[in-house]
């Protein structure tokens, strides 16, 4: 009997052994297949993308309103987040209007501006900014926690990095774009704004930072589609990154063009007052400087532009019908064509109808409705469009008309 004592027993003991191995084994593997990107994993981060791409475009629109009611420089200064609780006692407005009374926006151009109307300019720039600070946290606390989750691949998580630090740097940068509207001019006289340059890499950034959030997160959600890679293939991916790079060009221009109030220098269409090209145009030395800085120039050259842009798109949509696309292209390519037409006719409409706030805020949302967003991966051999926003890159900002103003 003692004998078989010590065989049950190293019998016992081996199967014990091998329930406990079995029990880590299953719980090493279970975490690491959990952690592993997958399509599941994938539909959720392109989501998630695809929906920090449209907070940037109410961003984006919400700046656009901020300008509109020259509302920017009513917040004169700039904590992360002290700034986040606004004034609650009239004595704490009372404090906030006078350090804004201390700034040249009031000096030369609201001198006689009272509390409750500061209090309107102030909330649309406090907005603005708990905007900006939503979209942060939407891209930084997801991006955390799918880290976290073993959710993202070495490449995603390369781009998901880059993006979360694009956004903090778009919060700097919009600062550093309104402390130039509070500088003090050498002319005390002079209009007080925001540098036109600082203003052009505001937008242009917020323009490449939805790019890259919706390119990133359809390459997640769409699959491929394989097209023959013949001539003509090629030479339509060559002509949309032309498109494309001439769209962003002509926004940023938009962006020189609301910065200097070029829109109010010549209020009609298609002549720029009595002539095609004004006498004006290189008034500026040296030459360069008037692309930049002379507001004549600058709604000359934006008005090329956006002529220029429409005829590329034109031509993008009559070499599209010549060849076979994928029926989500076709349609990408129409919709995009038709807002480019919409936005040609309505800042005529603006000079016309007198342009107030709210009729250019329906022009402005009209023009993120509807898009193209090209993809091409490396091979060259894979093409994939799909409807979006991204026609705010086209034309957000097109021409500042602000003709209630003018006379």
């Amino acid at each position: 009997w003692g004998e078989v004592r010590r065989v049950t027993l190293r019998w016992r003991r081996a199967a014990v052994r091998r329930a406990r191995s079995s029990i880590a084994t299953e719980a090493s593997v279970q975490p690491a297949a959990a952690s592993v990107p997958n399509a599941g994993t994938d539909r959720i981060l392109g989501k998630w993308l695809i929906g920090c791409s449209g907070m940037v475009v109410g961003a984006v629109v919400l700046g656009g309103v901020t300008r509109l009611t020259e509302s920017g420089l009513s917040m004169v200064d700039w904590h992360l987040i002290k700034e986040m609780k606004p004034p609650s006692s009239q004595q704490q407005w009372e404090a906030e209007f006078q350090k804004y009374q201390q700034f040249p926006e009031f000096k030369v151009l609201n001198h006689d501006m009272t509390v409750s109307e500061f209090k309107c300019i102030w909330y649309m720039e406090y907005a603005h900014r708990m905007w900006g600070r939503a979209v942060g946290l939407a891209y930084i606390l997801p991006a955390a926690y799918f880290l976290r989750r073993g959710w993202l691949s070495a490449g995603m998580k390369l781009r998901v990095a880059g993006l979360c630090s694009f956004v903090c740097f778009q919060g700097l940068l919009g600062w550093y774009m309104v402390k130039s509207g509070l500088e003090e001019k050498k002319d005390s006289h002079d209009v007080p704004r925001v540098s036109q340059y600082r203003l052009a890499a505001h937008l242009g950034s917020a323009l490449l930072l939805y790019c890259a959030s919706l390119w990133t997160g359809l390459s997640l959600l769409l699959p491929p589609r394989q097209l023959p890679n013949t001539r003509q293939m090629a030479l339509m991916r060559q002509f949309a990154r032309g498109t494309g790079g001439l769209v962003f060009v002509t926004a940023l221009s938009g962006a020189f063009v609301a910065g200097l109030d070029a829109g109010l220098v010549y209020n009609s269409f298609p002549k720029m007052g009595e002539s095609w090209v004004p006498d004006d145009l290189l008034a500026f030395s040296p030459t360069l400087r008037n692309v930049f800085e002379n507001p004549t120039t600058v709604q000359f050259d934006h008005r090329i532009l956006g002529i220029a842009s429409v005829t590329a798109v034109t031509a993008l949509y009559a070499l599209s019908r010549r060849m076979p696309m994928p029926r989500r292209t076709q349609m990408a390519i129409a919709s995009l064509l038709g807002m480019v037409y919409i936005q040609v006719m309505e800042p005529d409409c603006c000079v016309r109808r007198r342009d107030t706030i709210h009729y250019r805020q329906i022009r402005w949302e009209q023009e993120g409705t509807s898009a193209v967003e090209w993809q091409y991966p490396h091979t060259g051999s894979k093409l994939r469009a799909s409807v979006s926003v991204v026609n705010l890159v086209k034309g957000f900002l097109l021409e500042d008309y602000r003709v209630l103003n003018s006379n």
